[in-house]
């Protein structure tokens, strides 16, 4: 498969990654595959700005509501399903998009995953009760103990990496960056990185808009039908965690929204860090025109 070619679309929250994506793939008569983690559970939509059903009817999409919050799915998981589907995908088509601001998700396909022992999973049922009974603080001192230099470089209010970070220490008794920049598998297809880029200026105000939209929406709404299951990690999210706050009579809807839109920014930020790590991604203008972008992937091909 060495003539199959992936792109990739990255960017930050809020930028038009899925209407890009849409558009490419309509140019290239291809599917997508969804590398947003939050989009993978069917009961979370607005929140997490599923594509809309014109949008998924549109073009076929891959891991889009594809399981449920009460599931178990890491981004191992991801990795092999997401590598099989492309192996069956690139038997017909030569090119395949994959769209999402998760960028670990993205680097799990592109570049493959570090790899990691066995943990007894004992541990993270442990943990998981620790952070629901405790809060995400006490992780986060665990982590900055047993793994300073994991500490000061993931984002420690991300329950999701803590908890995996945390495991591993605990179950082999080694710091997880003692497991990380190990070999990888090599994969047998290409790679072309899209970035969506703009001024900050402008990815903050479109986000503002978007929580507004959301919170129009009915996230609210999605919110309260979720309240019971508030503990689970799929739901320790931007948009829900903050409305929970909400419910729970501790702040009011203003500053819930208010901490939505700042939450989203910070989250936006470390979007952009984390995918201008690669040097081999071609950045577009967020208002570039589709075939601008088409003759790039040409050139690149």
């Amino acid at each position: 498969m060495d003539d199959k070619w992936l792109i990739s679309i990255v960017g930050p929250t809020g930028i038009g990654k899925t209407a890009l994506a849409i558009q490419l793939a309509q140019q290239f008569k291809t599917e997508i595959i969804s590398a947003d983690s939050r989009q993978f559970f069917k009961e979370m939509s607005i929140g997490t700005a599923v594509p809309s059903k014109v949008e998924l009817e549109t073009i076929k999409h891959h891991f889009i509501q594809n399981i449920s919050i009460h599931d178990e799915y890491s981004v191992g998981d991801f990795e092999r399903d997401a590598i099989a589907l492309l192996h069956t995908l690139f038997k017909e088509k030569d090119i395949v998009i994959m769209v999402g601001g998760s960028g670990l998700y993205i680097d799990a396909i592109t570049k493959g995953l570090d790899k990691f022992p066995e943990i007894n999973p004992s541990i993270r049922t442990h943990l998981n009760k620790v952070i629901q009974d405790q809060g995400i603080s006490v992780l986060q001192e665990q982590l900055a103990d047993l793994d300073p230099v994991y500490f000061n470089k993931v984002d420690t209010e991300n329950p999701h990496r803590l908890i995996r970070a945390l495991e591993i220490c605990l179950g082999t008794g080694k710091p997880f960056t003692s497991f990380l920049n190990q070999s990888k598998e090599q994969r047998n297809f290409k790679t072309i990185s899209i970035g969506i880029a703009a001024e900050r200026t402008i990815i903050y105000d479109r986000i503002n808009q978007r929580v507004d939209k959301m919170i129009d929406a009915g996230l609210v709404d999605e919110v309260i039908s979720l309240e019971s299951y508030k503990s689970l990690n799929a739901l320790q999210t931007v948009g829900y965690r903050e409305l929970f706050k909400y419910l729970e009579g501790d702040w009011t809807l203003d500053f819930a929204i208010s901490e939505i839109k700042k939450n989203s920014r910070r989250f936006a930020k470390r979007q952009l860090t984390w995918f201008k790590k690669n040097e081999q991604t071609i950045w577009v203008d967020y208002q570039a025109v589709i075939q601008t972008v088409v003759e790039k992937v040409k050139q690149k091909i």
